[in-house]
């Protein structure tokens, strides 16, 4: 079973910036489509953004992309999400999460069957 910390979170002014880190332990990820939700309170979990095993497929929500970047390093078992222009609105709980698919990314949180306990992000206006 693989173990997912993720770290990075802050809080930050809008138009800042923050660097999500995802450290994996217990087994390797390079196999698998790795990705990135949310959680706002009152809100339901949603997908921010998801990148392939090789890194040539990369999926961003609306709401983020041209902000947000994935990325992975395999050697190291890591993912990141650097996030740029922050707004008020991507305040919330940030989860990094492992798919069952190699390269097949999708958005739906029932096809990614590892989660951390999550980090947060507020964005002051």
């Amino acid at each position: 079973q693989v173990q997912l910390v993720e770290s990075g979170g802050g809080l930050v002014q809008a138009g800042g910036s923050l660097r999500l880190s995802c450290a994996a332990s217990g087994r390797t990820i390079s196999s698998n489509v790795m990705g990135w939700f949310r959680q706002a309170p009152g809100k339901e979990r949603e997908f921010v953004a998801a990148i392939s095993r090789s890194g040539d497929n990369i999926h961003y929500a609306d709401a983020v992309k041209g902000r947000f970047t994935i990325s992975r390093d395999n050697a190291k078992n890591m993912v990141y999400l650097q996030m740029n222009s922050l707004k008020p609105e991507d305040t919330a709980i940030y989860y990094c999460a492992r798919s069952s698919f190699g390269e097949y990314i999708t958005q739906r949180s029932r096809d990614f069957n590892s989660w951390g306990q999550g980090t947060q992000v507020t964005v002051s206006s």
